[in-house]
């Protein structure tokens, strides 16, 4: 287990049981006291969490995992399911994309592909801003906004104002959950609001999305399943979320 598998498994454990004792997560992750101990007080520092004498206890930030920690899990789904959902793009579309780490793997997928000339991508990622501006094939619109840190997303009034005149060919939607009922859905209600925009302003939809965000729901809905078009996932996709999914008229690419 790296580091920052490590880090992201303690603050998982610490969203689901609200404190963690240093010992008990020592056994469980099969390293020493002394190494919890150091990751714990690295977190603290980053205000990630509380220390208390013998372990930590959650942060109102804990179950929202910022993007540097989520980057490090699933990473050859996402890879895989980047690879697929880039191939949906012809050369001179106008795409949109939110933030999240799919999405990221997905920005260097378009970035790196020599035949998809004449890209414009509107995001309201700095990160993923980041990445594209220095691709020269690539016009590039920002979003304005305010600054999340736990995603590096464009959220607020401004970043609503700026998506108005526009019009997408297709958006790519990061997601923390897709529900066949709920929809697709975001942890942070502003992020929410934005995404929701950006895949209003396009004529076609794409969720992509690892196997494991399907059948999860979280706080704020980006929009419902009617206004998916397509899913782009992996072959951990849970089969009765996939069959619902299908029968509510949502396209399903399964990346392998």
């Amino acid at each position: 287990m790296t580091r920052y598998e490590r880090l992201n498994r303690l603050l998982e454990l610490l969203a689901e049981h609200g404190t963690l004792e240093v010992e008990a997560v020592a056994a469980e992750l099969a390293v020493s006291v002394a190494t919890v101990r150091r990751d714990l007080d690295h977190l603290a520092g980053q205000q990630l969490l509380t220390r208390t004498r013998g372990g930590a206890v959650a942060n109102a930030v804990a179950y929202d995992l910022p993007l540097r920690y989520k980057s490090a899990r699933n990473v050859s789904q996402k890879q895989r399911v980047a690879a697929v959902a880039a191939a949906l793009v012809a050369p001179g579309a106008v795409v949109g994309l939110t933030g999240g780490t799919t999405t990221t793997e997905l920005a260097r997928a378009l970035a790196t592909d020599p035949a998809l000339t004449g890209l414009t991508v509107v995001t309201n990622a700095l990160n993923i801003a980041g990445e594209l501006t220095v691709r020269p094939h690539v016009k590039l619109v920002v979003t304005g906004g305010v600054a999340r840190p736990q995603s590096y997303e464009l959220i607020g009034p401004i970043g609503v104002a700026s998506l108005g005149g526009l019009a997408l060919d297709v958006t790519f939607l990061g997601v923390d959950g897709l529900d066949p009922e709920f929809g697709a859905c975001s942890h942070h209600e502003g992020e929410a609001e934005i995404n929701r925009l950006l895949a209003a302003r396009a004529a076609r939809v794409v969720v992509v999305a690892d196997g494991s965000k399907l059948g999860r729901r979280a706080f704020a809905r980006i929009c419902p399943v009617s206004a998916v078009h397509t899913l782009v996932t992996d072959d951990t996709a849970p089969a009765a979320v996939v069959d619902e999914l299908t029968a509510a008229g949502v396209e399903v690419l399964r990346a392998s």
